[in-house]
């Protein structure tokens, strides 16, 4: 399969007044076109710093990322905040349109990809409400549609669950791998569950306290469609769960010593 994402070295370090902080110090990475990739790593380690960089947010320090665009009528990204990026004063059809809008698209497919996504995550009754008028996770629902709307090549998901009850997590972890496997859109998820991480990805990469680098990388093994009962049931999957945890355990040990 082609490459979509590489990133080769590198480093970002933030200064503020007289101190330097090193976020992330020489990742390295390759993501293949319409790979679903999750990043885990303890809180602090830079994972999205490396996100914001590869959106475009941020400039690294050192080194260098490509992403291989492979036509110029798509968008390159989209990205996918934690809190709910939703814009205050549209409504939530105006908000699943908004990208395409602006990029100009015919009248008709506007309408045809905001119906069709809105119907995707469950919100066709809700269009013509406003954001104030939503629960936390349907406005995740929002952006997630939104991002898929505007046809990007990469999706970059920075934690978009990690504020939910358990019980809209699933629902939501279920919506968005079926809208995935429907489109095979390449996607960098960057998340604190390793449920969520077994769950999703074709490969988790383990990244290190700060200043953070991707240290491990686990492919997950597992037949899609999948659901969360069977991936917790699944013995190998069990093993891997401990791994992962006890990687995480000794890298926050880690960082409490730095």
């Amino acid at each position: 399969m082609n490459t979509k994402i590489e990133v080769n070295q590198l480093t970002k370090v933030f200064f503020k007044r007289n101190e330097s902080v090193e976020a992330i110090k020489d990742v390295n990475m390759n993501i293949t076109d319409g790979e679903f990739v999750c990043i885990l790593g303890p809180s602090g380690c830079g994972k999205t710093t490396l996100l914001r960089i590869l959106a475009g947010l941020e400039t690294p320090s050192t080194g260098q990322f490509t992403i291989h665009q492979s036509s110029k009528e798509k968008p390159l990204q989209s990205m996918v905040f934690q809190e709910q990026g939703v814009i205050p004063w549209l409504t939530v059809e105006q908000n699943v349109s908004f990208g395409l809008k602006m990029r100009h698209v015919p009248k008709k497919i506007v309408k045809e990809r905001t119906n069709y996504y809105l119907e995707k995550v469950g919100l066709r009754k809700f269009a013509k409400l406003y954001p104030k008028e939503l629960s936390g996770g349907m406005k995740q629902r929002v952006s997630i549609a939104r991002a898929f709307a505007n046809d990007p090549e990469i999706l970059l998901m920075d934690e978009p669950f990690a504020a939910l009850d358990e019980q809209n997590k699933f629902i939501l972890q279920e919506e968005l791998l079926s809208i995935w496997e429907e489109s095979k859109k390449t996607v960098l998820f960057i998340t604190h569950s390793i449920d969520e991480a077994i769950l999703l990805s074709d490969r988790i990469f383990l990244m290190s306290s700060q200043p953070g680098t991707i240290v491990q990388e686990k492919k997950i093994d597992l037949p899609r469609p999948r659901r969360m009962e069977e991936v917790r049931a699944n013995e190998e999957m069990a093993k891997e769960f401990v791994e992962i945890w006890q990687h995480l355990q000794t890298e926050v040990q880690s960082s409490r010593l730095k």
